[in-house]
């Protein structure tokens, strides 16, 4: 029996595992960026799907049998595409903070989650001139424009931290200009993950009868995060290995025991977070019933809503103007906005096709 209030209450857990899924790394020290991410990535991407998938989804490797080779192939192979989206969100964060990060690449996501499958299927101009098309794609406009205005706040940014940093020893690490491009390509590939998950759905599907029930998600989550797990574990493989950065993995004395297992527990608890945010989701999707074509969106929009609150948390606004930050709150608002606008006409969508 579906629930969609609490499948939109599930997507909100989901929102915050998401959104804080990078804080952990705040507390790794005497470790390399490529030693934390190919840790995280390890869990988020393998171990975690893996054993989650297998204690949750009954039969798993009957699943996986029965399935077309074809689906679990693509399914694999977008997730694998999507991998180098996950490097770049990491190192966008690096440059211009968890706020602009999420709210820019996270927009991106909603609007090409929702237009790409729509294009898959031959179905663009069928749903825009259907029940709520307009208003979908108006939504889609209202959130390009957030993304734009958020950019605008982000350069403004850069321009007051150059200037409170004016007589800094330290060299400014913010830069906007590297990590909007990072920040676009993160939020274009965001959206062949979730293009992953609607090719692997004939895999979850089997899973559910096989009795998986809320869990059936588990059972195709493991070919994206997979295909994502081999690219990230084979580019920072080699980069570990050229930059001498491999044996951080296994040196105790180096760094000492107490600093060494903080790291790996740091950066096991940011792959957990990362992984979590699609579990519950996989449980909310499931929870929509009919309502389940908004379950990208609702998911987006906990995403950014929940990144605002860790951005302020980690103090990445104080020393912005008003003005700078004015222009960051009427970017988030619109944003807020045209997420209300694309689910309303999404429900105009379906409302429509119940009734037929």
């Amino acid at each position: 029996m579906s629930n969609p209030l609490l499948g939109t209450l599930i997507h909100a857990v989901g929102g915050v595992a998401a959104s804080t899924c990078y804080v952990p790394y705040q507390k790794v020290k005497k470790w390399s960026w490529d030693s934390y991410w190919i840790v995280q990535a390890s869990f988020a991407w393998f171990i975690f799907p893996f054993l989650i998938g297998f204690l949750t989804v009954p039969n798993l490797l009957s699943v996986f049998t029965e399935a077309s080779s074809q689906v679990l192939i693509n399914a694999t192979l977008l997730g694998a595409v999507y991998g180098f989206g996950g490097m770049c969100f990491g190192f966008a964060i690096r440059h211009i903070g968890y706020s602009l990060t999420y709210t820019i690449s996270i927009g991106i996501s909603a609007i090409l989650g929702t237009i790409v499958p729509l294009i898959m299927h031959g179905e663009l101009m069928q749903k825009f001139n259907g029940p709520g098309g307009v208003t979908i794609f108006f939504g889609m406009f209202l959130a390009l424009l957030g993304i734009i205005v958020c950019g605008v706040a982000g350069y403004r940014k850069e321009k007051d931290l150059k200037i409170n940093n004016a007589n800094a020893s330290e060299p400014l690490t913010f830069n906007m200009k590297k990590g909007l491009t990072l920040t676009i390509i993160a939020g274009v590939l965001s959206a062949v993950f979730g293009i992953s998950l609607e090719v692997g759905a004939p895999v979850a599907e089997i899973a559910g009868n096989y009795g998986a029930g809320n869990f059936e998600g588990n059972a195709n989550l493991i070919l994206s995060t997979g295909g994502a797990f081999i690219t990230n574990f084979i580019w920072f493989g080699i980069a570990g290995f050229k930059n001498g950065t491999l044996k951080e993995l296994v040196d105790l004395k180096g760094i000492g025991k107490k600093h060494f297992f903080l790291n790996l527990g740091m950066s096991i608890l940011s792959g957990a977070l990362w992984y979590g945010q699609f579990f519950f989701y996989g449980i909310g999707h499931v929870q929509m019933g009919a309502y389940k074509f908004a379950s990208w969106v609702i998911h987006m929009s906990m995403l950014i809503f929940f990144s605002y609150i860790v951005g302020i948390i980690m103090k990445e606004w104080t020393q912005v103007s008003k003005r700078t930050y004015g222009t960051l709150l009427i970017a988030l608002a619109i944003l807020i906005i045209s997420f209300v606008v694309m689910t309303y006409g999404s429900m105009q969508g379906s409302e429509t096709g119940m009734t037929h």
